[in-house]
């Protein structure tokens, strides 16, 4: 990793309708943002139109995209890495909550907090999968020493794991990190290591 210094304002998408009605959607569910979620890409947009971010990195899922379009609208350039994907939830994806289900996911997350990291759904993917993912996508991003400010979206689960990379922490602490819909966590980095100047940050929300 070169060793320039660069701040990451990452942001989590936003709202989706499976997003509303609680339901996971996961790698594998390409939704698009519901009136609501575009109204919170305005205000976000609103507040940091004047940053002058040098690239956008998104996801491969639409919802990422349409969540800073307006920035991309301003001829900023951007880059979707499947690294930044949402965890792949698997058989679970875009299924209404059952007890049945809800058992399952407090089972799976409770295997993930006692360190059984390669636990997962059928079909689905493991944090120790993303991780891999996540550490390739960020290998890209901060290769470029010309970008100084980068705008990341992506996804709430996958978010969290990426700020345990950032920070050192295992992956067992990813509940450390919470979020909603288009919050803001600012990174920054000064050569050496990751900061967290700005975390779970929703004040752009607040202004409507």
């Amino acid at each position: 990793m070169n060793k320039v210094e660069k701040t990451l304002y990452i942001v989590r998408h936003g709202q989706t309708d499976l997003n509303k009605q609680g339901i996971v959607q996961g790698r594998g569910r390409d939704t698009d943002l519901n009136d609501e979620g575009r109204y919170q890409a305005d205000l976000f947009y609103q507040a940091y139109k004047e940053v002058p971010f040098d690239k956008i990195y998104i996801s491969e899922l639409k919802r990422t995209q349409q969540s800073i379009q307006q920035f991309i609208d301003l001829g900023l350039p951007y880059e979707r890495l499947e690294g930044l994907d949402e965890l792949a939830w698997g058989i679970h994806e875009g299924q209404p909550a059952t007890p049945e289900t809800k058992a399952a996911f407090l089972d799976l997350m409770r295997n993930w907090l006692e360190g059984n990291l390669d636990t997962k759904f059928k079909g689905g993917e493991s944090p120790n999968e993303v991780k891999a993912r996540q550490l390739q996508a960020l290998d890209i991003m901060m290769s470029h020493p010309e970008e100084k400010n980068v705008l990341v979206c992506m996804h709430g689960r996958a978010l969290r794991l990426l700020m345990c990379i950032l920070t050192d922490l295992p992956l067992t602490q990813m509940d450390t990190f919470p979020h909603q819909n288009l919050v803001l966590y600012k990174v920054t980095y000064d050569g050496s290591r990751f900061r967290i100047v700005e975390a779970n940050n929703a004040l752009h929300l607040k202004n409507s």
